[in-house]
This record gives structure tokens, C-alpha cells and sequence, in this order.
């Protein structure tokens, strides 16, 4: 006997991928998706975090990390990708977000620096080549600081990668590039979003339609709605897709949404 792989049928746009979770690799999804078709990005990607040399994530040093999400890695990703394959998976990941994005178009990606090996690891080998406008600084509130060699750090950076005529709706440039929310703690991804920081983000813009390239559990997809703009998820994780789909739902429920 002989077995034949499963084909799945051609997904077509926009009707299979918008107001979507679609599970699958985010590159090869991408790909589908015509040149110029979404308005904006929005996304954090895993940080490679259990590749790490200083933080205490290999070996469950730091009280409540022995116990966190984090600890256990990414559901169907690892997240200790050697550093070079790291940083072309995510400058592949960029390239195919700026080709989708029309010339007044965005990108809003959220990384974290960190030291490693002793050193700053400040993202430039992700983002060097691609058009940074602006660097929004995302500070937390709290954490955990495993290497007496350097201070507790808490923020995050949000790179602003615009396309030319990428231009802000009125008087959302009045607001600065430093920006306070804490952390988002009920929510059974180890690593989600806060839904003030994209809501903040994605009302700042005239977009119409936001992706997420890695959706999580559906913090984009929410901040989306609540500003009635259409959104398109991907994730490789069917775990965090049904997390994803299932919050979106409850969400239009709570909110009387079709």
C-alpha cells in the first residue's frame, strides 16, 4: 500500500485569511499573501531565550522561573535556535513582512535586548538593512535579574520599520516613545502581549487590516477588534491557535460582536 500525503487545498485571498487563526509555519504563510495586501504588522517573535548564556532559563535557577511557562519552552517551537540560524529566520521573517506591506505601511516589532556571552545584544544583526524610523521603548514593571554583572533590565524595545509614506493618524504623534504597561499575567501563554500596548499601536494608525505573524494567544486579534479593524493571525502552534480562537470568540461574545 501505498500512502499519499495529504493535500490541502490553496488558500486564497483575502477570504481564507482574514479575521483568521491560520496554523502553520509564518514564512510559508506569508508567502501566500499578495504583495502590499496588509496595512500592518504587528509582532513579537519568540526571543531565542533558552539559548541564553546569563538569564538562569537553562537551569531553573530564580524562584517563581522554575515554575513558568518560559521554563519549558514554546509549545512546537524551540526556542534554542543556534544564534546565526536565529537571526536569518527572523531577517526572512522581516523580509517577507515589508513585501506584503504597501508603501504607507508598517511594522511594529517587539524584541527584548539582552546581554549575552557578556556582551549587549542589541538586535542590529536582525534589523540592520531594514528602514527603523524610531525605537519605542516598552518598560515594564518588576522582574527577575539572574547575573550580578549588569542591572535589572525592564524594557523592551518596539522597532517602528516603516515603509516611506508611513504617516501616524492626526495627533497620534503627540504621544512619546516611551511607553509603561505592565506586563500581561492572566494568560496561559508564557510570554503574551499586553492588550494596551498593541491597542496603543494599532490605533495610532489608519490601518485597516493588522497581522500578526506570530499570534500567540490572540492579543493582536483582540486589539484589532476593539478598534474594528480586520486582523489575520498565524501561529505553528495549534495549542496557541485554539487559545487564540477561543479568546477571540469570548471576546466578540462579551462585546456583542457577529
Amino acid at each position: 500500500m501505498v500512502c499519499e500525503e495529504k493535500v490541502m487545498p490553496k488558500r486564497e485571498f483575502p477570504t481564507d485569511f482574514v479575521n483568521r487563526i491560520i496554523c502553520g509555519d509564518a514564512i510559508k504563510i506569508m508567502k501566500e499573501i499578495p504583495d502590499g495586501a496588509i496595512d500592518l504588522v504587528v509582532t513579537s517573535p519568540p526571543y531565542n531565550l533558552k539559548n541564553s548564556t546569563g538569564n538562569g532559563m537553562k537551569d531553573g535557577r530564580g524562584g517563581k522561573w522554575a515554575n513558568a511557562a518560559l521554563q519549558k519552552g514554546y509549545s512546537h517551537h524551540n526556542d534554542c535556535m543556534p544564534h546565526d540560524q536565529y537571526v536569518k529566520w527572523q531577517r526572512d521573517c522581516l523580509t517577507q513582512m515589508m513585501r506584503i506591506i504597501p508603501e504607507d505601511g508598517a511594522i511594529f516589532y517587539n524584541h527584548k535586548w539582552r546581554v549575552q556571552g557578556g556582551l549587549l545584544q542589541d538586535r542590529q544583526d536582525i534589523v540592520s538593512g531594514f528602514p527603523v524610523r524610531q525605537i519605542i521603548i516598552w518598560r515594564r514593571k518588576g522582574g527577575l535579574n539572574f547575573n550580578a554583572g549588569y542591572f535589572l533590565p525592564t524594557y523592551e524595545v518596539v522597532y517602528l520599520i516603516a515603509k516611506p509614506d508611513f504617516k501616524l493618524k492626526e495627533k497620534a504623534n503627540a504621544c512619546g516613545d516611551v511607553w509603561e504597561f505592565t506586563q500581561e499575567w492572566n494568560n496561559e501563554h508564557p510570554a503574551a502581549f499586553p492588550v494596551s500596548l498593541i491597542s496603543r499601536i494599532v490605533s495610532s494608525t489608519n490601518a485597516k487590516t493588522v497581522l500578526d505573524p506570530f499570534m500567540g494567544s490572540g492579543t493582536t486579534a483582540i486589539a484589532a477588534l476593539g478598534h474594528k479593524q480586520e486582523y489575520i493571525g498565524i501561529d505553528i502552534s495549534p495549542d496557541y491557535c485554539k487559545m487564540a480562537s477561543e479568546r477571540i470568540k469570548e471576546y466578540k461574545l462579551q462585546n456583542k460582536l457577529g
